[in-house]
């Protein structure tokens, strides 16, 4: 039988698998890829905390879905997506270096398109994704924030894993622990 964490999302309660990282840390994996009422519930609840933001951004991959569930219920047309990799399309836009994050235990790249940056400048952001670990991703997306002018307005996640379940300057809708 596999091991699992089960955690109440605002009402909904999700197993997640515990999985070996290659650090020695176990973690509650947590996969929104697939799972449409997963993603549907947790971007509805996240979207109550959003409603003041003028546009969204988020990182690939698993934060796309949940910030286009929270984008259709805010009314919201656009979104601004930053990749782990640069796209044809994005020869015109900006980048930024991150430091190692738990699950990939590398350093990367984020990059966010020249439309995508005219998208955020001079606007109220809302930041949005799967999961508060580190803070390495959410450190990467706020310097492409700050890089393209927008103002960063709010942090969202579902979940907050280990010590970011601390964090006073991110909403988030349940925690996760280390194991």
């Amino acid at each position: 039988m596999e091991k699992v964490f089960k955690v109440d999302i605002e009402g909904y309660e999700a197993e997640l698998p515990i999985l070996p990282l290659p650090s020695g840390i176990n973690i509650a994996f947590f996969n929104l890829h697939g799972n449409t009422e997963l993603t549907e519930h947790c971007g509805k609840a996240l979207s109550k905390y959003l409603a003041d933001c003028d546009v969204l951004i988020t990182a690939e991959s698993k934060g796309l879905q949940l910030t286009h569930v929270v984008a259709r219920e805010l009314g919201m047309h656009y979104y601004a997506v930053v990749r782990k990799s640069k796209k044809l399309y994005m020869q015109d836009g900006i980048d930024v270096t991150i430091k190692e994050s738990i699950t990939t235990g590398q350093i990367q790249k984020m990059y966010l398109s020249k439309h995508d940056v005219e998208l955020i400048k001079g606007k109220k952001v809302g930041i949005v994704d799967d999961v508060l670990s580190t803070g390495a991703s959410l450190k990467g997306l706020e310097e492409i924030v700050n890089k393209a002018g927008g103002i960063i307005h709010k942090k969202a996640f579902v979940l907050a894993e280990g010590d970011s379940a601390y964090r006073k300057d991110v909403i988030f809708l349940g925690t996760i622990p280390l194991l």
